[in-house]
């Protein structure tokens, strides 16, 4: 109302200022003055593409302004990763070009330093092959699934409604169901803003059992039953750990538990939610695993997995030890970087808990190779993963699909005002104020997911034909090199070691052996 209120005078203002004119003509000038930023409020305020503009009518022009001093703001919009490597702003700039559908090709080459330690690059062939005029997608759905679903290369990673608002959950979920991709709906429970556009959904579980809840805060088989048989959850996912706060829990003050989120997450309304940092229902990997077959069995036969932040390998190998001895395992399971997670985190728990991606992958990977369980269950890839280039060093290090959260963020319009947590987003897509939500609009943001989507998977493609490989399944280690030094480079085939089917089982490596005679599947193991 503000901002209407605030354009409305800067009209009225030049009105009377022409309407003076008739006793004076220098009141033509003050007039000329206020009609310009006047017409341009109105306008603002009309347009649907830019919600910043519509929440700050004429003064947000100046962060385009801003932004177009490229050069010398350039280090002022970089922000780092917990790891020291830049997530810098030519990456945002490529999510927003290809959410647009403006992106171009670079004339002037690449900018990085390709002799930097560390430096990773793909291998292209000199016999590239055409790229399949079908994305691929990963069937995922183990032999206990009756209802397998084929996942997208690239979805949206977890991020709760509460979190985002309204307008930005409908607008991913009308993008996922524009592009046939899932949509994750993050711990908070299945909102009717993930209901509205019917895109595919990964209803996701944590430690709240948010939506499927007692009045104590224990899981309700009842409520999670009811809500799994939905045609559009397609899996069920359930949250170990995630990589912003591996380990720990989350507390939703109680002012921010208005009506709706509690109808959501079924709490009271008004009082604080506290997400414990472990489970209820388990407390060993044993018992885990006979839960996971006990929520595919609720759920009617959907797919059903676990999400986890990597930390000790020997967890990763008592899980593994705990599927052998039950006969059951996961559809699938998401590795989530500790580089990765858009949820509010305390700093010392994002800078040292917990595997980057890259490790994470391929630990599990191989444990579940080397242990005989990798062809029935299907690893998703959650970290700052923004480019087809991101895609295909994350299949070649184990994954089988990938998802994406801030990403998907900057396709609603997210520009990094780092406000999320004071509920004033600028641009409408993390807040609970309607006001500033409102200014989000579902079709254009919802559109641009989608293109954002496809673009990314279509250069993913790419990429992969141009290094020789037709399928996800001709990806292999030694096509993803890195620089150790000035003069030295590796390929992941050769600094990483790759177990082959059952090789723990028969005659572990030396590596592995100490980790694999000491996971216990009736016990986590102390970090």
């Amino acid at each position: 109302m503000i901002r209407i209120l605030s354009v409305a005078a800067l009209a009225l203002a030049a009105v009377l200022a022409a309407a003076l004119s008739v006793q004076s003509p220098w009141w033509w000038l003050p007039a000329a003055l206020l009609l310009v930023p006047a017409a341009v409020g109105v306008y603002d305020l009309l347009q649907r593409k830019h919600a910043v503009l519509r929440n700050y009518p004429v003064l947000g022009h100046l962060r385009y302004l801003l932004e177009s001093i490229r050069p010398e703001l350039q280090q002022y919009f970089i922000e780092r990763n917990h790891d020291g490597r830049p997530y810098d702003r030519d990456t945002r700039d490529l999510v927003y070009q290809r959410a647009k559908g403006t992106a171009a090709e670079e004339p002037f080459g690449s900018e990085r330093d390709l002799y930097a330690t560390g430096y990773e690059f793909l291998t292209p062939s000199l016999g590239p092959v055409p790229v399949p005029d079908t994305p691929p997608s990963a069937r995922v759905g183990g032999p206990e699934c009756t209802q397998p679903y084929d996942m997208a290369l690239l979805n949206v990673s977890a991020m709760s409604f509460g979190s985002l608002s309204a307008n930005a959950v409908l607008a991913l979920n009308q993008g996922a169901a524009l592009g046939g991709f899932a949509h994750d709906t993050g711990e908070g429970g299945i909102s009717d803003y993930h209901l509205r556009h019917g895109g595919d959904l990964v209803w996701e579980i944590g430690t709240g059992y948010f939506g499927c809840r007692t009045e104590d805060g224990d899981f309700d088989p009842d409520q999670f039953a009811e809500k799994a048989a939905l045609d559009q959850v397609k899996c069920v996912e359930l949250k170990l750990s995630q990589g912003a706060k591996p380990g720990i829990g989350g507390v939703l003050p109680g002012g921010k538990v208005n009506a709706e989120i509690a109808r959501v997450r079924g709490v009271s309304e008004g009082r604080t939610v506290i997400s414990p940092p472990y489970h209820r229902v388990f407390s060993t990997p044993r018992e885990l695993v006979r839960f996971l077959a006990r929520m595919r069995e609720l759920a009617g036969g959907k797919p059903v997995g676990a999400k986890l932040c990597v930390g000790s390998r020997r967890d990763v190998l008592a899980l593994c030890k705990a599927m052998l001895a039950e006969g059951t395992t996961p559809d699938f399971i998401v590795v989530d970087g500790a580089e990765g997670g858009t949820g509010a985190a305390p700093l010392e728990f994002c800078d040292h808990m917990g595997l980057p991606l890259s490790e994470g992958l391929m630990t599990v990977h191989n444990a579940l190779v080397g242990t005989g369980l990798r062809e029935g269950i299907r690893i998703g890839a959650s970290g700052k993963v923004a480019t087809g280039a991101d895609i295909v060093k994350r299949l070649i290090q184990g994954a089988d699909y990938t998802n994406a959260a801030r990403s998907m963020m900057f396709a609603v319009g997210c520009i990094q005002a780092m406000n999320c947590h004071t509920n004033a987003c600028p641009s409408g897509v993390a807040t609970q104020d309607p006001r500033r939500a409102r200014a989000l609009d579902v079709t254009d943001k919802s559109a641009r997911v989608q293109r954002f989507q496809d673009a990314t998977v279509r250069s993913a493609q790419r990429i992969m034909a141009a290094m020789g490989a037709g399928s996800v399944s001709e990806l292999g280690p030694h096509m993803l090199c890195r620089r150790l030094d000035p003069v030295t480079i590796r390929s992941a085939a050769q600094l990483h070691e790759w177990l082959t089917p059952g090789q723990l089982l028969k005659d572990p490596p030396e590596d592995w052996a100490a980790d694999w005679a000491a996971a216990d599947p009736d016990r986590f193991a102390a970090a």
